[in-house]
Parts: C-alpha cells; structure tokens; sequence
C-alpha cells in the first residue's frame, strides 16, 4: 500500500507497522463477520466498506463469514440479504464461512480445555450465576460447580451435546478467573443448550458455542490476520486473546483484534432489535421500507451504492463515537446521482396551463437533454402540446420582483420549449385557479437558433403535455425520526420520536419517455430531485420514490427551530 498518497488512518498504521515486524504481505487476510438476525444497516455499511476497502488496498482476501452461533433468530433469508447487500455496494468475499463449520472443532478443542482443567459444566440457574459472578466493583466467588472432576466434566458435557438435558439447566464455562477486573473475563460462558433448528445443521447440535468462544477461534481457523471490531468489543479483547492462547500454535498467524468507534447516523436507529420493532410492528412497511437505515431501505430508495461507500471513505475510522447528520450521507448521494441521473419532466403538484394561441390538436417532439454532466450530450424527445400541467408552485396570480417564475403579464421559458407569456387564470366557485391561460412566442423555440430563442427570460419552468403525460404514484420520505439522536434518551421510548409525516403518497404526472422506466431505475425530477422507480411499480402503474432533493432543506428547518 502506497503512503504517499494519503494519510493513515489508525488501523492502516497497525497494519503497517505489523508489515515491518515481519508479517509478510501475502499473510494478510480481513473479514466481515455478520450474524444473520436480521438485515444489515449504514453501520455495517461502514464496516463493510473498511474491512473489503483494506483487502483492495493490501491486494488481500477478505472473508465473508457468518456468525451463525444462535439458531433462536438466525434465518436464511438473512443470510441471502447480506450476501445481496455486499454484492450490491460492489464487494466480492474471498470464501463464504460460517461459525457452524467450525462446530465440531471447537466442540473438540472445548473437550480439551475439560481435561486441561481450563474448563467446567455449571449447574446453577442463571439467577445464581448472576449473583455469584459479582459486580464491575465486587469481585465474583466461585460456582459450586468449579471442581467437578474432569470425568464428570466430560460425562455431562457430552451428555449436553447429545440432547438429554433441557435447556437451561447446565452451560460450560471456562475457568478463568472469578476475581478479574474485567467482569467477562469472570469464568465466561462457552457453550449453552439449545434445542433449535439450524438454518445450516438442522438438529444435529443441541448445544451452540457463545460468541466470545466462536469468534477468535473462528478467525484463527481462517488464518485471519487482522480482527477489527467496534469499539463495545475493547473489553472482549482479553478474553479473545485469552481464548487464542490455549490454541495458538506459533507456525500460523495469530489474529489481532483492534476496534474502532461507530459512526452513528443521525435520524436513524440501527439496533437490530429496535429495526426488527419497527417491522413487526409495522411502523414501516419492511426492512426494506427506504425510510429504514437498512442497506436494503437505502437501495430501495435510490441511494446508489458509490454513494454509501462516499459516505464511509468521508467520515472514515476514528477512536471515539460520535453521531454524524445525515445530511452528509444525503450529500453524497446527490452529488453522485448529479453525475449519472438522467433528467427529465414531471409534475407533482399540478395545475392546467393552457397556450391560448398554440394551434388545437398540433403537437411537437422536442429535443430535451438527458444529463449536462455527461462527457458526450445525449438527447430524448418530449412531446409538447396546448394543454400542459406546471407546478402549481411556479405560477403566482401577484408576485413580488422576487419572483422569477410565471406570473400575469410576465414572460418564463417552458424548459426545452416555447417562452410563455401570462395573461389570465380561471378560478372555480371557491376562488382556487383551475387553469392559467397564456400565449407563447412562435419564434422562441429553444434551440431554434432564432432571435427569438435568444431573448433572456430571468424563469424557466418545467412542464408536461397532458394529453401525453403518464400518471405515476409519487412516494416523498422525510426523515422516520424527528429527533436526532431518537434512542439517545434511556427514558424515552425511541417510538414516541417516529415522524408521522415521514411518507407522503400523491399523484404526480411524468413524460412519456419514463413508460419502460424498470425498477431501481434513477432519474432526476427537474428542479423538484431525485427519484427511482420503486419495485411495486408496474407498466400499468409507475410507483416512484423520492430518493433525496437537490438541496438540504433540513439545514434551513433546523436553524429555524
């Protein structure tokens, strides 16, 4: 990896200064170690984007390994979604692992830490182990159990494998030391029964390893060189390397775990169990719903995944936690979607807008571009006729000099099209304007190269024929929480912070080029933002999300208040 070019983060420089102590390069190996509970969200984004970015980075493989060590809530569809996600953000695993291809090694090396006397069958209910296993400040005392012999050891442990006692009623723990500052390190637990399914080994296993025992060993099965947690794992540290100790044979890479800090997004919950909350109690309509922070909410909204690992390259790695506002994410969609989405015509808030002196029933095909950024300029026809729809926001009967949109006796330009002049508004019995009647310059055609398509008008407003426009089902997310921080208050319910404002279903109107638009399609909504096409869309029925606007009108609602 080239220094020159960029500083070095902290977990970089462990990296490198390990290549300097004689690691040798092609030992280097990272991993992503999800559990299949649930769907991955912006944090495991994050993760996902430093331990596959190292791998590019070290020309290093990366292994996607499944911490599959609790069946009570692991499921397959979970597997299948993080597998999508990764894919997605543009990532590709070395090897596809699981903790339960290592069951019964560890199983093997557990019966050793049994007869090496570094481990014991504990009898006690988990009331009793809480009370014995003490507090941050009042060292443990020793189970009852902490002698058995290592015959009666083996006999009970094998007999917990082989399904003839209840869950509950003995676990193993390893033999550590009950009087350790470090309250994980007071004789943790290895293996507990559980008499469930098995997405992967069905009902072959009664009884699964806990997290601690799994993971590190997990990683050195794998040879995996460099561990990186977040930081609620700096206190797991010592018993990973403890676990590691009694294993580790020194002609293989020993694993080093490192942590580093969250990077909490505003807005946002990314607690599995409070996501899995907001499904089941249908606050959203899914995990993938594109108000979640689910990587599958944000693709489903149009987030493109360029943008996501942006946002991670953005806010990098740091030491200490801290909540970063989502308008930097949304940033760095907008900024990439300026750079691919095609643009094009709709109207969300209608109103009529009749050419009084525009010939009935002609109609024009004219020549609209199809994104400026474009390196080579490409071009769409849209259809242009005497009746269009304009946003309702973009004609005002009195205006201010301020106002440079279309108003009585003031000129605008149609995008694409003809310079429109004011004249008179219809209105109906309680005063709202049903249509707004004008007259167009015939010579002003855009692109016409006349005099007339020349004139500077201080407006140009966007439109659609009506007779051509196709109705379309416009979805507008706002932010699900209103508080920033909604589950920073231990007090407070993160629920009573849900936005009831957070989803606004209307009917607007798109061009007809948007017929064949296919889901996941992303378009950019001129002067209104940035939309995709939603998977309930359908040729009968275009359904479209608001994926972000073309500018954060947050910031300015947040000074207000």
């Amino acid at each position: 990896m080239s220094t020159e070019e960029k500083s070095l983060n902290f977990l970089e420089q462990i990296i490198e200064e390990d290549l300097k102590n004689g690691l040798a390069p092609n030992k280097l190996r990272f991993r992503f170690p999800p559990e299949p509970n649930g769907y991955l969200h912006v944090g495991h984004a994050s993760a996902i984007c430093l331990n596959f970015g190292l791998g590019i980075d070290y020309q290093a493989p990366v292994n996607l390994r499944f911490d599959d060590t609790n069946p009570a809530k692991e499921e397959q569809e979970y597997v299948d979604a993080i597998k999508k996600d990764i894919e997605w953000l543009g990532y590709q695993w070395a090897n596809e692992c699981y903790a339960s291809d290592y069951f019964q090694q560890l199983y093997d090396w557990a019966v050793e830490f049994i007869k090496k006397g570094k481990a014991y069958v504990d009898s006690q209910t988990s009331e009793e182990m809480a009370k014995q296993k003490g507090t941050p400040t009042q060292v443990g005392t020793n189970s009852p159990y902490r002698d058995r012999s290592v015959a009666e050891n083996l006999d009970l442990f094998e007999r917990m494998k082989n399904g003839e006692f209840e869950e509950g009623t003995h676990i193993l723990r390893a033999k550590i030391d009950m009087t350790s500052p470090n309250m994980l390190m007071r004789d943790p637990i290895m293996y507990r029964i559980l008499k469930k399914h098995h997405h992967r080994t069905g009902n072959d296993w009664c009884i699964y390893p806990m997290y601690d025992w799994a993971h590190g060993e997990s990683d050195y099965l794998e040879q995996i060189s460099h561990s990186f947690c977040t930081l609620e794992f700096l206190p797991h540290r010592e018993l990973y390397d403890w676990f590691l100790d009694q294993v580790y044979d020194e002609t293989k890479v020993r694993p080093k775990q490192r942590e580093f800090a969250r990077r909490n997004l505003s807005h946002t919950v990314v607690s599995k169990r409070k996501l899995l909350q907001l499904v089941e109690e249908k606050h959203v309509t899914g995990w993938d719903d594109p108000r979640m922070s689910t990587i599958s909410g944000m693709r489903r909204r149009g987030y493109p995944p360029m943008a996501i690992r942006n946002f991670a390259k953005t806010i990098g790695i740091a030491k200490r936690d801290n909540l970063i506002d989502v308008s930097l994410l949304e940033f760095c969609v907008r900024e990439e979607l300026n750079k691919t989405a095609p643009r094009v015509m709709a109207v969300l808030n209608p109103v009529k807008l009749v050419i009084t002196n525009y010939p009935d029933g002609q109609e024009e095909w004219l020549d609209a571009e199809n994104n400026p950024e474009e390196e080579v300029m490409t071009y769409r026809k849209v259809p242009f006729s005497k009746e269009l729809y304009i946003e309702r926001e973009d004609f005002q009967e009195e205006a201010n000099k301020k106002f440079f949109r279309l108003t009585l006796g003031t000129e605008v330009r149609l995008k694409n099209a003809y310079i429109i002049k004011g004249e008179r508004v219809i209105k109906d019995e309680n005063g709202n304007i049903t249509e707004i009647h004008c007259t167009y310059d015939t010579d002003s055609r855009s692109g016409s190269g006349t005099e007339a398509s020349q004139r500077k008008v201080k407006g140009t407003i966007h439109w659609v024929s009506i007779q051509h426009a196709i109705p379309a089902e416009v979805r507008v997310y706002d932010r699900l929480f209103t508080h920033e921080s909604p589950d920073g208050n231990k007090e407070i319910d993160f629920k009573e912070f849900i936005n009831p404002n957070s989803l606004e279903v209307i009917t607007g109107y798109v061009e007809p080029s948007l017929q064949s638009a296919k889901n996941l399609d992303q378009f950019q909504f001129q002067r209104l933002g940035y939309f995709c096409v939603d998977k309930d869309s359908t040729s009968e029925k275009l359904v479209f999300n608001k994926t972000v606007g073309l500018r954060d009108t947050w910031a300015k609602v947040e000074s207000k208040e």
